[in-house]
């Protein structure tokens, strides 16, 4: 049988396989990216059309009691079903950026943890510069940043020492998003809480792809996007998880009218609402919210579990052509080797790897335009996001990145790059 005969045996085998129908789907491409931005589903493109065409276009102000101010909470409940927790444990709404803004700074003016902010190179750059601005307004002194002097895993040790010798507030990305290491959520969280430590989350690249159960792993505050593997379109809403217990202990620093406990009254004096909807600011942006609906009822319907059973087979399909007819190459594994510290992508690297990109992104005549990922200096990204990923098509990648280096076809490409890789 041939590597191509195997592949195309496993999608005629895969329960999931039907899932690939509700996205739309550009012919002669093959899209590896979703670990960045996601596929669009069929169903976002209706739910828009229908919220711009007549909810807003007809019944203008009345979708707000007929539709609208309902959203975010239905949305909310579905994520917490997806994360398993409650539905008063979960918020959606603004952005990654400012829910980990808003969650550092209520910590950092609450007594539930020493003073002090700290994280690892791991983790993704945005939420470094939140916390250095945190770290600045409140005075904290220089933050730590462990540098486990490798960008491909965690040195748990190190990082378990740190926490014991400089407890406070550590971030951490669930899933790497240079080389999708993948942590172990509740060894680290049952630790930290043994030593005055909270740790805040950021599961941007792990929710949709990975199972995820915050309470079992006695997760106290996370946050995440929902345009990656949550396929809810460009910039779409991020979602917050408080634990119930710690709700009325932190203070929402962007007091918004939503956050009032009651809003439509119009008080002069702000008084929060006692549970997670304290976190809610500003006026919810319902076009975006309808787009990412579509999203989390996909995953929902598939089920977590299996998506990373679909995840694990497909990542490790990859890596033994990547072992095989790769690594020969220059080529070289960026990421961990064990499925169970893994995400749902895998990461490569090459002397010419921007360039084998453009190669990628450009395809030929017979071959079909490949959608990968880059990040500096030297890290080419390839997301299995299992709701639309074929095995057939990672059987082409592997390929098609042996024929680029095999014909030096990559050194027709320029080094230069654009603003977005």
């Amino acid at each position: 049988m041939s590597e191509f005969q195997a592949a195309q045996a496993l999608d005629k085998k895969d329960p999931l396989a039907e899932f690939r129908t509700h996205f739309v789907l550009t012919p002669n491409e093959i899209y590896l990216d979703g670990n960045s931005l996601g596929k669009l589903p069929k169903a976002a493109q209706k739910a828009v059309q229908d919220t711009v065409a007549k909810q807003w276009g007809e019944r203008l102000i009345r979708s707000w009691n007929e539709a609208w101010l309902e959203l975010p909470s239905r949305l909310a409940e579905k994520y917490a079903k997806l994360l398993q927790v409650s539905k008063e444990e979960v918020i959606i709404g603004e952005s990654t950026s400012v829910r980990l803004y808003q969650v550092l700074h209520a910590l950092a003016k609450s007594d539930l943890s020493p003073k002090h902010l700290g994280t690892d190179n791991l983790n993704f750059p945005t939420d470094l510069y939140v916390m250095e601005g945190i770290a600045q307004d409140f005075s904290f002194g220089e933050m730590t940043q462990i540098d486990y002097g490798q960008e491909v895993e965690a040195d748990l040790e190190i990082l378990k020492t740190t926490i014991k010798e400089k407890p406070g507030i550590y971030c951490l990305s669930l899933v790497s998003y240079k080389s999708s290491y993948l942590y172990p959520m509740k060894v680290l969280n049952l630790w930290a809480e043994q030593h005055r430590s909270i740790l805040v989350w950021d599961l941007s690249h792990a929710v949709g792809a990975v199972t995820i159960d915050l309470k079992e792993t006695a997760t106290k505050i996370a946050v995440g996007c929902s345009y990656k593997y949550m396929n809810g379109g460009p910039g779409a809403p991020a979602f917050l998880f408080i634990q119930k217990a710690l709700q009325r202990k932190l203070a929402n620093p962007i007091q918004g009218w939503f956050g009032h406990k009651n809003p439509f009254a119009f008080e002069s004096d702000y008084h929060p609402n006692q549970g997670i909807d304290r976190f809610a600011s500003g006026t919810p942006p319902i076009l975006s919210l309808q787009a990412m609906e579509a999203g989390v009822d996909l995953a929902l319907k598939a089920g977590i579990k299996n998506i990373r059973k679909k995840s694990v087979l497909q990542s490790e399909f990859f890596l033994e052509g990547v072992r095989e007819k790769l690594l020969p190459l220059g080529y070289q594994l960026e990421s961990p080797t064990d499925p169970e510290c893994r995400g749902s992508h895998v990461t490569l690297s090459h002397p010419a790897s921007w360039q084998i990109c453009q190669g990628l992104l450009q395809g030929t005549s017979k071959d079909s335009k490949i959608i990968p990922d880059f990040r500096p200096p030297h890290f080419i990204r390839f997301a299995m996001t299992p709701l639309y990923t074929c095995f057939e098509e990672l059987q082409k990648v592997i390929f098609r990145l042996e024929s680029i280096v095999l014909t030096k076809e990559y050194q027709k490409f320029k080094t230069n790059k654009p603003r977005v890789t």
